[in-house]
């Protein structure tokens, strides 16, 4: 039996249209003192460094609106995320498809799994957890929660207002900019060889291990992208994008938009009438963990980075008159992780019995995740096509060979990849990371082996030139 089913559709439509309008907006979506942070997987929330923001833009002129969202959380799963697409698109006119939503991943942030939120509740009913030890004898057995479902339908009825105020002083497009730029000393690749020739996947996200800083960075993606939208020759909106994860320290609560958001917002004050927009890229097995020491002072290092290039991305853009769009869109069913200690009835299990909080955190993340594929659910990747440029938004996690093997596909083009769309999946690895037994995939992986054909598959139909 195959494990991993996979259908596809792909959607064209080509829009003509004389004028484009776009709307730009931005929503708090701090959390709450207490509430969940990377779906209870560190501390909650206990104070507030910098608030969290979700930025995004409607763009108007041609049969359907597009809207574009990127979060600074952590992720959005499941029926949250139908349900942001929806009141989206109901908001600005559209369908969901057109909806693009995008997280930075940033980890003191939440993770929003309704379902997952519920299986807990339900579990902790039966309390039989509370029977076992306690992971240490100093710990105190504890309530799991992935997140606050009623704050995210909060968040939701204020994006739609924001959207619909925006959507009240729109501002014209007559041209769309295409910029990049290489960073320096930033990213690196999970996986390394050391001196001995073995093939280790234990960089993260901060090190102080000198074999770990010395090793080459790695399969990385060095370009960070602008995609702007111009009034002539007035700049209105510069969305940047970069395959990193954005993490310099986290964990003990403390709410941060971390380096990446630092950046965005330096760059929104010093070019105040510019809309500043940030999206991670692909970015499952790609760390700061070579340069990052995990301090202070290494946020402030990042930061300064990750600035300068999106100051040389706007330098460097060149600007194509905006005079149609196109829109594709594939479906990919992705299949239900089923190794050993993964299958349903696996995490049944430890959402049942495990003493550790985020144990059963993680497994009930995983069955909500096990819930939607059975409901024959499929992950849509949606691609705006200015023509010379595309924008891609890819579900979850996925490493970023899958970046790369995008942008590949369309090497004559200015190709635009953000990740972390739909996050049930969590990370979607390529097959030598299950061959090479890649550590990362202990936790968080929901999906099964042999999924990068499928992946690729969709990838390949959804890039696909206009014939």
């Amino acid at each position: 039996m195959r494990p991993l089913l996979c259908l596809f559709a792909l959607v064209p439509c080509t829009l003509h249209a004389a004028g484009f309008r776009i709307a730009t907006f931005e929503v708090d979506v701090t959390v709450p003192l207490g509430h969940s942070c990377m779906g209870g997987g560190i501390a909650p929330a206990r104070k507030i460094v910098e608030p969290l923001q979700a930025k995004g833009f409607a763009l108007f002129g041609g049969e359907k609106p597009f809207v574009v969202l990127a979060f600074d959380w952590c992720e959005i799963r499941g029926s949250a995320y139908d349900d942001w697409r929806e009141a989206l698109a109901e908001t600005a006119g559209t369908v969901p498809e057109r909806v693009m939503l995008t997280s930075t991943h940033v980890h003191d942030a939440p993770v929003m799994d309704p379902e997952a939120e519920f299986l807990l509740h339900d579990a902790e009913k039966s309390g039989a957890w509370k029977s076992l030890p306690a992971p240490e004898p100093k710990d105190a057995i504890q309530l799991a929660s992935v997140c606050w479902p009623d704050f995210n339908r909060l968040c939701i009825k204020r994006a739609c207002q924001a959207l619909g105020e925006a959507m009240r002083h729109q501002q014209t497009v007559t041209h769309f900019g295409m910029g990049k730029a290489k960073v320096k000393d930033v990213a690196s690749n999970r996986r390394y060889v050391s001196p001995d020739g073995q093939t280790h996947y234990n960089r993260m996200s901060r090190t102080t291990d000198p074999v770990i800083q010395a090793a080459d960075e790695g399969l990385i993606d060095p370009w960070l992208r602008t995609l702007s939208f111009w009034d002539g020759d007035n700049p209105v909106c510069a969305m940047h994008s970069y395959a990193v994860h954005p993490m310099s320290y986290y964990g003990s609560g403390d709410v941060s938009i971390d380096f990446v958001g630092l950046a965005r917002e330096l760059l929104q004050k010093e070019m105040p009438a510019v809309f500043q927009i940030y999206a991670s890229g692909c970015s499952g097995n790609v760390t700061a963990g070579k340069f990052n020491r995990g301090d202070p002072a290494s946020r402030v290092a990042l930061t300064e980075k990750i600035h300068a290039a999106m100051v040389e991305s706007l330098r460097t853009t060149q600007r194509q008159p905006l005079t149609n769009l196109g829109f594709h869109l594939a479906r990919i069913a992705l299949g239900a992780r089923n190794t050993v200690g993964f299958t349903e009835e696996a995490l049944r299990y430890r959402l049942n019995h495990e003493a550790r909080p985020f144990g059963r955190a993680e497994a009930a993340m995983g069955l909500a995740w096990y819930a939607r594929v059975k409901s024959g659910h499929q992950i849509e990747l949606p691609v705006i096509d200015f023509g010379p440029a595309q924008l891609l938004l890819l579900p979850a996690e996925s490493y970023v060979e899958y970046q790369l093997y995008a942008e590949g596909l369309r090497p004559e083009s200015f190709v635009m990849v953000m990740g972390y769309g739909e996050c049930g999946p969590g990370y979607i690895p390529v097959e030598r990371a299950w061959q090479e037994h890649d550590t990362n995939l202990h936790d968080w992986t929901w999906v099964p082996p042999g999924s990068e054909e499928p992946m690729k598959t969709a990838i390949r139909e959804v890039m696909a030139r206009p014939q």
